[in-house]
């Protein structure tokens, strides 16, 4: 569903990425780790066309997102750190609005139930989305997904500032749509959640993939070993 061949982004004599190649399939959930600046991001603006690529390609659902800004668009949806939504709009009018952006209309009732599908309390459907806390604003996310049925998800630092509990429920929500077959990239800076939630890892530094493993083939200790001789080779380099 995601595949990156050979993406190279440079901004002026900086490479920001260089000669990436990743695929995430149904049903898998890679996450990208890496200290700021080691090029998740830039990777997952590239995927967005919020970038436009160096060289190489980067595809979603098969369509080149710098052929078909639009239509690979429509198999996604992206979570950012934090969700931008219209604070003085409940969360259902939030659903409802940014659906018939994708072109998909529902009523009050079946935008209700992705809500509830996404974790959010039932009482909390009609309050202000002002009035909410990061996870919520972050479950809303998610059942925009769920509505818009996403083949994709692209999230960046979706969990960064949550407190324990809501980070535990998101990295469920998440599990859930990959066993629906979402393929998810998810850019983080939490080895303990990457480890916990995710198929592979991949460890970025200076834009270059430095590793790139079966999460279920690496322990939290292990991960963390080859996480810190990476970024330690970066410090004496």
């Amino acid at each position: 569903m995601i595949s990156i061949q050979n993406l190279t982004k440079k901004f002026g004599h900086f490479t920001a990425v260089d000669q990436l190649n990743l695929d995430v399939k149904e049903s898998e959930i890679l996450c990208l780790l890496g200290a700021n600046g080691a090029g998740k991001s830039t990777t997952i603006n590239m995927l967005l066309n919020f970038i436009k690529p160096t060289s190489g390609s980067a595809k979603i659902n098969g369509l080149d997102v710098v052929e078909h800004p639009i239509k690979s668009k429509s198999f996604l949806t992206y979570i950012p750190e934090n969700l931008m939504l219209y604070p003085t709009l409940t969360a259902v009018e939030n659903l409802d609005y940014f659906t018939k952006l994708s072109g998909k209309r529902f009523n009050t009732t079946a935008l209700e139930n992705y809500l509830s599908e996404a974790g959010l309390q039932q009482d909390a459907h009609h309050n202000r989305v002002k009035t909410f806390s990061k996870g919520m604003r972050q479950k809303v996310g998610i059942a925009l997904a769920i509505a818009k049925d996403s083949k994709v998800l692209l999230l960046d630092e979706p969990s960064s500032g949550l407190d324990p509990k809501s980070s535990n429920e998101f990295m469920a929500l998440l599990t859930k749509m990959k066993n629906n077959g979402v393929a998810i990239l998810m850019a983080t800076h939490d080895l303990f959640r990457a480890k916990e939630v995710s198929t592979h890892i991949g460890i970025m530094r200076s834009g270059v993939l430095e590793n790139y493993s079966d999460a279920s083939k690496l322990s939290l200790k292990e991960l963390e070993t080859i996480y810190l001789d990476i970024m330690n080779f970066k410090n004496v380099s």
